[in-house]
């Protein structure tokens, strides 16, 4: 079987291209697409905990700390200490990363909107199954 036939590469293929699509829109605001995914997980009253972050984009806390600072550099973002639990640092959203956010969503917004007019609802609904089967056996996979 050639690379170019399996189904792990076509994952690969279309991810990468949506990434780099959403990373060329959000380069117009001067941000990047893994900085606007982050934006927008951040909740606007409790803050979202650093552990919760690394999770959203399946990093360790430890190799967060650098994307961390440089969203601070840049003005987005504030961390502070959990008020119920002193170890936990929470991340908060400042005026320009809310700002930030809105202009993320919308580009998720109409993207995804365009995206529902090209593709019927039952393709959709299938590509979703699918996703959610493909996921679910990686998560069962042991070679034997």
């Amino acid at each position: 079987m050639k690379h170019q036939e399996t189904t792990d590469y076509f994952l690969k293929i279309v991810w990468q291209t949506v990434a780099n699509r959403y990373n060329q829109l959000a380069a117009e605001f001067g941000i990047t697409q893994s900085i606007g995914y982050l934006l927008i997980n951040i909740d606007d009253k409790e803050g979202t905990t650093v552990t919760e972050v690394a999770g959203l984009l399946g990093l360790k806390s430890t190799s967060l700390s650098r994307m961390l600072s440089n969203l601070e550099d840049m003005g987005l973002i504030y961390r502070e200490s959990n008020q119920g639990d002193k170890r936990s640092v929470k991340i908060q959203l400042t005026d320009l990363g809310k700002e930030k956010r809105h202009l993320a969503r919308v580009v998720v917004r109409k993207f995804n909107d365009y995206l529902d007019a090209h593709i019927s609802d039952g393709e959709k609904q299938q590509l979703i199954d699918t996703l959610k089967k493909i996921n679910q056996l990686t998560i069962d996979y042991k070679p034997e």
